[in-house]
This record gives C-alpha cells, sequence and structure tokens, in this order.
C-alpha cells in the first residue's frame, strides 16, 4: 500500500516539476487549443469524436536516418558511429503513428527527457498526407 503511494507521490512530483519547466520555457511557440487545429466542416466538439479520443497512438522523434547495406549493418558493434542525414542543431520530427505532425527540440527536465514544439504541420498538410 506504501508503495503505491510513494509511486503516486513521486508522479505527482514529477509532473509539478515538468509543469514547472514548461511555465519557464521562453519561446514564441504558443499553446494550441484543439479548437484552433479544427476543421470548419468537422467541429470537435462533435460527440461521435468522443469514440477515438482514448485510442492510444505512438507518439515518435525521429533524429535523423540513414540508408545501410546488410553487409555494414553486420558489421557494426559497440562504439560504432552511423552518420545520419541531418545536420547538428536541426529539429526532430515528432511523428504519430509514423505521420509527421510536428518539428521539436529536446529539453531535459529532471535527468529525463522531452520535446518542446518548435513548428506543428498544419491539420490540411497532414489530412492531404493521410489521402496519399
Amino acid at each position: 500500500m506504501n508503495d503505491a503511494k510513494d509511486k503516486a507521490v513521486d508522479d505527482q512530483a514529477m509532473a509539478d516539476e515538468w509543469a514547472a519547466a514548461m511555465e519557464e520555457q521562453t519561446t514564441d511557440a504558443r499553446a494550441v487549443e484543439l479548437d484552433e487545429l479544427e476543421d470548419e466542416s468537422t467541429p470537435v466538439t462533435n460527440p461521435q469524436l468522443d469514440v477515438i479520443l482514448d485510442i492510444p497512438v505512438t507518439l515518435s522523434m525521429e533524429v535523423g536516418n540513414t540508408e545501410i547495406s546488410i553487409r555494414n549493418l553486420l558489421q557494426l558493434s559497440q562504439g560504432s558511429v552511423i552518420e545520419l542525414s541531418r545536420m547538428a542543431g536541426e529539429p526532430l520530427d515528432v511523428k504519430v503513428n509514423g505521420t509527421l505532425i510536428a518539428h521539436g527540440e529536446v529539453v531535459v527536465v529532471n535527468d529525463r527527457y522531452g520535446i518542446r514544439l518548435t513548428d506543428v504541420i498544419s491539420l490540411q498538410e497532414r489530412i492531404k498526407k493521410l489521402r496519399r
């Protein structure tokens, strides 16, 4: 029972630290309300949308990528360095289920990584990519 209480206290402390870090950030990025992203033809307040709001999705950040032959892949060992397609300092790609939705930069809060969104792909662009 105490372990559950300790975990809850630790989780709340972590959430408080993240909240404090987010308040301290000094960037031109602003919080985007969900209704700002809505398409004119599909209101966010649609009750039918509630059915999908709790479906889990995979959010991933991509630092870069490269193509490598299987021969070179098999030669990799601990300490090997692989050159990626991105330059240092370029923003990361933020993807949901493999679809690009934003760009961002890595932040660290209390020894945990996070990402600060610097550019969100417009809803219209995301919809176009889904139709391809």
